[in-house]
């Protein structure tokens, strides 16, 4: 790994461990594909999208595509999930232009959140 991106992960974790969770009101469980599309490659976008859905006890993964856009799947409450996307909107290391949201159905048993490569 290269110096530059071993600072730029050190970063992004440091900046998603502390964006301040609001507490939100139980809600129900949904699973959403979510695709954004922008300068969201290579500044450390999906790592970020793991950090904080890791820290809210969220399940699913995250993914770059070859148009240089990332997608998830993203289970949990819809309140939490909602905050993510909107968290990855305001960034300001990226540029998100778009973002197409579809919900998708519930994997039971599914425990944790994963970067696939």
């Amino acid at each position: 790994m290269s110096v530059f991106k071993k600072l730029r992960n050190e970063y992004v974790m440091w900046h998603a461990n502390r964006v301040k969770l609001p507490t939100f009101t139980p809600g129900h469980i949904v699973r959403k594909n979510v695709a954004f599309s922008g300068k969201v490659q290579k500044v450390g976008f999906r790592l970020e999208i793991y950090c904080i859905a890791r820290r809210m006890k969220l399940t699913g993964w995250v993914r770059n595509l070859k148009d240089g856009s990332v997608e998830a799947e993203i289970q949990g409450e819809e309140s939490h999930i909602d905050f993510l996307v909107h968290c990855m909107q305001s960034l300001k290391r990226a540029s998100v232009k778009n973002v197409i949201i579809i919900d998708v159905p519930i994997k039971e048993g599914e425990e944790s959140f994963t970067v696939v490569e």
